[in-house]
């Protein structure tokens, strides 16, 4: 009753497509045939279509695709493409009357939420769209079985999960539904005392302002804006093979484990195939193991190159889109490594006659940032938080407990800031 599927489409009233992992390759051996069958066709003459109707759709991909009509129109037909479920609006050219395959059962699964009852008994708008957002990323989910339909061609009842969270209740969390399953519902009891953000990094929990707490710069912006760890004497290390063979497919104690275990079984690990600003996934870098990045931007087309930061240690890097992969929710759970701040106390000098400028921060010399470097490359640094919001803002300290821009002040590169 348990398996792992990927989420093909989600209709409008709420209807989940699934498709079984234990279905791809009997799927890709009847797309091969039906391409190869149909490779030299030309496409029919005008024909008259029936609602529910048989038939073969060329797509964007310029592959044929099984398909049967669902609606009659003036200029086009809605057709749904029976092994994923999306349903589309096609123009009857791009069709093809034909009863081969249709002995061949759907490869998609159509289900329901288990017990889970849209707020005003219909699915609002809203919800399908956070639904496709979070569900429609090719990433498997857990399929728990969980009542079968009296019409064999009705929904199955499913639990489905994402990781260890059920959507259902991280529906009912975000007020899209009401959970009425027992275990959705103790679930839902934990979630209302997290604070959870879905699909995005968490911040460590942060000093009280005015306490005074060991940093270190992991990353430079800009003079003034800086990446800092709270946990300064932390280092990666390797995992033994006992460790290895105990983390392997568990619940990691500590995100080091589990970036060494990604890294060491990155090819179980699905590529990154969809890109949106701010998504967490995996990144290699350049000593070749892989850590936890955001997607920032494309940067080429061919071949894909894309921007990312690293979020434990704040830096940025261009790699190829072959090295990304998917965010296991098991790793995205852990809070983030590195924290952004603005250091308060001092700004551009306006007799700062450097020429060369930062690109991105052009109220800053070159010269400033590589001063600022040498302040705290390396070095044992300490820091207090004045501000939370809107931005996260520290003094930040040498070893000797003075403010680290004094020196650029000295240096007449910035000055001070009340």
């Amino acid at each position: 009753k348990f398996f792992q599927a990927v989420v093909s489409f989600i209709g409008t009233d709420g209807t989940l497509y699934i498709k079984p992992k234990s279905f791809e390759i009997e799927l890709n051996k009847l797309m091969t045939e039906i391409q190869r069958n149909f490779k030299y066709f030309a496409l029919p003459e005008p024909h008259w279509w029936k609602k529910g109707e048989a038939c073969l759709i060329i797509s964007s991909d310029n592959r044929w695709h099984r398909g049967k009509v669902v609606e009659l129109g003036d200029g086009a037909l809605m057709v749904q493409y029976v092994d994923s479920g999306c349903i589309e609006e096609v123009p009857p050219c791009c069709l093809y009357p034909t009863t081969l395959y249709t002995d061949i059962p759907p490869f998609c699964i159509p289900c329901q939420l288990y017990k889970t009852a849209p707020i005003g008994n219909v699915w609002k708008l809203e919800a399908i769209q956070f639904l496709q957002d979070l569900l429609l990323t090719d990433q498997e989910v857990g399929i728990h079985v969980q009542e079968l339909p009296d019409n064999p061609w009705g929904k199955i009842s499913v639990s489905l999960y994402l990781g260890e969270i059920s959507v259902a209740s991280f529906m009912a969390y975000q007020k899209y539904c009401i959970a009425e399953d027992s275990q959705d519902i103790l679930q839902l009891e934990q979630l209302e005392g997290y604070d959870f953000v879905w699909l995005s990094y968490v911040l460590p929990p942060l000093p009280i302002p005015g306490d005074v707490f060991p940093v270190k710069v992991t990353h430079l912006v800009s003079p003034n804006k800086v990446c800092v760890s709270l946990h300064p004497c932390k280092q990666l290390r390797k995992l033994s093979a006992t460790e290895r063979d105990a983390s392997c497919g568990a619940q990691w104690e500590s995100l080091d484990e589990a970036l060494l275990w990604c890294s060491e079984n990155v090819e179980s690990i699905p590529p990154l195939t969809r890109f949106q600003r701010e998504m967490p996934c995996l990144a290699e870098y350049h000593d070749g193991f892989w850590y936890r990045a955001k997607f920032i931007s494309v940067e080429k087309s061919d071949p894909v190159m894309v921007l990312v930061q690293f979020v434990d240690y704040g830096n940025f890097s261009v790699v190829s889109a072959s090295r990304l992969r998917q965010m296991p929710y098991e790793v995205l759970k852990y809070p983030v490594e590195a924290v952004e701040v603005v250091l308060a106390g001092f700004k551009p000098a306006l007799n700062d006659k450097n020429v060369r400028r930062i690109p991105y921060a052009p109220e800053w010399s070159e010269k400033a940032l590589w001063a600022m470097i040498d302040c705290v490359e390396g070095k044992q640094l300490s820091a207090c938080i004045l501000a939370l919001s809107p931005e996260i803002t520290i003094y930040l300290y040498d070893d000797e407990k003075n403010l680290v821009h004094m020196k650029l002040i000295e240096m007449g590169l910035a000055e001070l800031d009340e």
